[in-house]
């Protein structure tokens, strides 16, 4: 079943590389050598490269490099992140490790120190440079959804030129672009309302070049089966000579989408996408391209629209529709991936707030991001537009595609040698053969920069530009909280009430520290000596893995001794997670931490109210999970639009007052009002019922979001450098971004925002 829907969502775009491949070989300097001999040549270079580059490293290999069942650029470094100490990711910690999916794979514990592991530990430039290539591959993967849809529609209503009523160039462009537009603009409804189309297009679609293939390889040149002997690219190579290097570029063009395989991994499973490859699709191209070459050698004028030319009168139109589907189809999918890709690179760090869409209930994983889509559209019409040809956008499609494979090689000889903990030996042989074979193909292509392959080297430096920008600011940023953090020594001096007043109330403290007490605290009661009664420092970060189950998700420490009755909430998200707005985050920290207060309790031999009570670094792994049963709290619910009279309001009475004047006009949500009791349970110590006394109180008095509003800026003696990416780049990215407490689901009517200025 997993196989079959994979044809839907996987194998779009590599089954309607038949409608440029042979066009794009055969246009330009291979123009003089078209005839048999170059045919079966340019076949026998189609077949092999199938075979060794999709079958035998992505089906055989690459595939089994999965994290958690994950694949793509992110997962394979993730997962060398987590096996080495590689990651860039601030605020990691040693409970990190002990996540469920962090041990997948080997034991990283197991793992020989290499000189080689030893080395790119040491220096933070090849870390650095590590990171680059991956950003550089996921830049490239973005660049896939720009080209996709715009060679393969371009090339689908291309058919119409073999009509009777012959299309102009300008009628077919329109056309695209009306084609275009319809697919960005119906996004936003998810691929889910329209994914039981899908397999079936893509499977009646290779039914039908399967079909057409057999048709003309058996009416047309029955011998073309003999140019699967290698001995034809032998032949072709000492014929075409230069020429035919060149035209390897068009080639290439037989496995773009092939990344796809591994990186919508996460959708099916291994063996699904190997069975559907290698019985499926992998058969019907080779059919299809070799029935396409035998009609060639005895229609050597057809080949600027061979594939149409090549399909039997009657079966033209039933074949146009679909091929004109299918190829919405593959475009559907690389836009999908597009989404995944910088969803990753914002858990990584390395990307700008955005709004991210989840738009299915039932498939984890789908999302829409309308920033990036209208994106997408403006640069895709453009290229449709701006080249008009589909040869001209095959060679920047080429090198998109090619420079994606040949960062997966590099990056899987890491995989081989640090996480299968294989020879290097092994992983040097690894590299030589599909890094020559790619370095070869990536050659080709290199030479038609001028003749449009510049247009994704431009995208992808623009990309990495901002990407390198938001992460390096990022850093710094946090790097500056980290060492201006306040002293627990100061605290400590201060006393339980910390010399200021304590009202009632809970404040959630947000900050990206996950040790210590973030600045802004000491900025805002050295300006405003009053803070709640409970205060909790809550960290919502990354790490390093797929995703993290709602079991795992919180860690409850203290910050403080008991008396001071602060806090901390580490909250984790995966790279693959989606963090969804069910508005009951507040129930689940309070519930979260009575239970971590009556598990202190109960593991701690004399629980005292010392200040000599554990503090800071203690932290425990607390269950999200909302029908779980408290040990210390009854939990009571009613889901309504309306405050139930019965149950005290959480906000003040002035708040009460003036909230109508904010949420006038918004549409009613239902809200859920929750009411936390203490268990009558005579045993439970005098302490723990004081303090969960306080915590039910403070939550019923209100509960304040405080986050810093920061302002950051390049010291006077930065480098000009760093001014620039700081000072222009760091801050128009910030002002242009979603902000901190929309991306968190923060209500606005509860927040309050420190400003503070970070010299960095």
């Amino acid at each position: 079943m997993l196989a079959y829907q994979s044809f839907g969502v996987v194998y779009g775009d590599l089954s309607t590389s038949p409608l440029y491949v042979y066009s794009s070989t055969f246009i330009g300097k291979l123009q003089h050598h078209q005839n048999e001999e170059a045919i079966f040549g340019a076949f026998s270079l189609i077949f092999w490269t199938l075979t060794l580059i999709p079958l035998v490293k992505y089906v055989f290999i690459v595939l089994s490099a999965d994290d958690n069942g994950e694949g793509g650029p992110f997962a394979l470094y993730s997962l060398l992140c987590r096996h080495a100490k590689f990651s860039l990711l601030p605020n990691q910690q040693a409970a990190d490790e002990e996540l469920s999916m962090y041990k997948y794979g080997p034991s990283a514990q197991a793992a020989v120190s290499s000189p080689l592991k030893r080395l790119l530990e040491k220096h933070k430039k090849l870390r650095t440079g590590l990171l680059l290539v991956v950003l550089f591959g996921a830049c490239m993967v973005i660049g896939d959804g720009v080209f996709t849809p715009a060679i393969s529609v371009l090339s689908s209503v291309s058919g119409l030129q073999v009509t009777e009523r012959k299309l102009k160039e300008g009628e077919l462009v329109l056309l695209a672009c009306v084609i275009l537009v319809g697919l960005f603009t119906l996004q936003h409804y998810g691929t889910h309302r329209v994914a039981f189309l899908f397999a079936p297009i893509v499977i009646i679609w290779l039914i039908s070049i399967f079909g057409i293939g057999l048709y003309n390889t058996i009416h047309w040149n029955p011998k073309i089966w003999r140019a699967l002997s290698p001995y034809y690219i032998y032949k072709f190579f000492r014929e075409t000579g230069k020429d035919g290097w060149i035209s390897l570029g068009g080639i290439l063009l037989c496995i773009t989408g092939t990344e796809a395989m591994f990186a919508d991994l996460g959708h099916f499973n291994a063996l699904s996408i190997r069975l559907a490859f290698a019985f499926v699709i992998y058969p019907c191209l080779v059919v299809q391209y070799m029935g396409q070459a035998a009609f060639l050698t005895k229609n050597i004028s057809k080949i600027p629209v061979s594939f149409y030319d090549s399909i039997p009168a009657p079966l033209f139109w039933p074949v146009f529709v679909i091929a004109t589907l299918a190829a919405i189809v593959g475009s559907q999918a690389v836009i999908s991936a597009t989404f995944s890709i910088i969803k990753q690179c914002h858990a990584l760090g390395c990307f700008p707030r955005v709004k991210v869409v989840h738009t299915s209930r039932q498939i984890y994983g789908q999302i829409y991001i309308p920033e990036i889509n209208w994106i997408l559209m403006i640069l895709c019409l453009a290229v449709t537009v701006g080249f008009r040809d589909t040869t001209i956008i095959g060679n920047a499609y080429g090198i998109a595609c090619m420079t994606v494979m040949f960062i997966t090689t590099f990056i899987m000889m890491l995989i081989i040698i640090f996480v299968w903990q294989k020879s290097i030996l092994l992983a040097a042989m690894f590299l030589i053969i599909f890094a020559s074979i790619e370095g070869v193909y990536l050659s080709a292509a290199v030479t038609k920069v001028a003749q449009g392959g510049w247009v994704p080297l431009v995208l992808s430096c623009i990309f990495m530009v901002v990407m390198y920008v938001w992460h390096y600011g990022t850093r710094k940023k946090y790097e500056f909280d980290l060492n201006n953090k306040v002293s627990l020594r100061w605290l400590l001096s201060l006393g339980p009430s910390l010399q200021i007043v304590r009202v009632p109330g809970m404040g959630l403290i947000y900050s990206e520290l996950a040790t210590g007490v973030p600045p802004i605290f000491s900025h805002f009661i050295t300006n405003l000596p009053a803070f709640h009664t409970v205060l909790v420092f809550v960290c919502v970060k990354s790490v390093p893995v797929p995703h993290v189950s709602v079991e795992e998700r919180f860690l409850i420490g203290r910050a403080c001794p008991r008396p001071y009755r602060m806090y901390r909430c580490i909250v984790r998200y995966g790279y693959m997670d989606i963090q969804r707005d069910n508005g009951d985050f507040e129930n689940q920290l309070i519930q979260s931490i009575a239970e971590f207060i009556q598990m202190e309790a109960d593991n701690t031999p004399q629980f005292t109210s010392t200040e000599s009570s554990p503090v800071d670094g203690r932290m425990a792994v607390i269950s999200a999970r909302a029908d779980r049963q408290s040990t210390s709290l009854i939990v009571s619910e009613l889901e309504d639009y309306n405050l139930s009279p019965t149950i005290r309001s959480s906000r003040s009475p002035t708040l009460q007052r003036i909230s109508p004047m904010f949420e006038d006009g918004a549409p009613p949500r239902r809200r859920q009002q929750v009411r936390f009791q203490l268990q009558q349970n005579p045993s439970m110590n005098a302490l723990v019922r004081e303090e969960l006394t306080d915590l039910i109180q403070a939550k019923e008095a209100g509960v304040t979001y405080i986050m810093g509003h920061s302002y950051v800026k390049a010291r006077r003696s930065s480098s000009f450098l760093k001014k620039m990416a700081i000072d222009f780049g760091y801050s128009f990215l910030r002002k242009n971004c979603r902000g901190p407490a929309v991306a968190l689901n923060i209500p606005h009517i509860s927040l309050i925002e420190v400003g503070m200025i970070y010299y960095v």
